[in-house]
């Protein structure tokens, strides 16, 4: 059974950081591209960033610059290093993962999510 568990979220401070892991397990990790998508209050889920199995790295505009997606093919997990949090960052973030494929940045892509961490961002 393949599962994806997400955490790091929480409370922070406009500038401060948070780093986002996600684990999985159930599947071979080193053939899925991984992702991260957050989803604010009454909007659609939203592309953040991407890791293919081959360690290439894509991300949206809204973040390039600010946040780094890493992956750590030893321990089956992937991590999202957010920095200069502003309050339009504020969402449940979710780590997804997709098989054999590019990096896609939209959801139906997407073959496994986790539960989603919340992030939210005062001011």
């Amino acid at each position: 059974q393949v599962q994806l568990v997400d955490s790091g979220g929480g409370l922070v401070q406009a500038g401060g950081s948070l780093r986002l892991v996600c684990v999985a397990s159930g599947l071979t990790f080193t053939d899925y591209t991984m992702a991260w998508f957050r989803q604010a209050p009454g909007k659609e889920r939203d592309f953040v960033a991407a890791i293919s199995q081959y360690d290439s790295i894509r991300y949206a505009d809204s973040v390039k610059g600010r946040f780094s997606m890493s992956r750590d093919n030893s321990k089956n997990t992937v991590y999202l290093q957010m920095n200069s949090l502003s309050p339009n960052d504020t969402a449940v973030y979710y780590c997804a993962a997709a098989k054999l494929k590019p990096i896609i940045p939209t959801p139906a892509t997407y073959d496994y999510w986790g539960q989603g961490t919340q992030v939210t961002v005062s001011s």
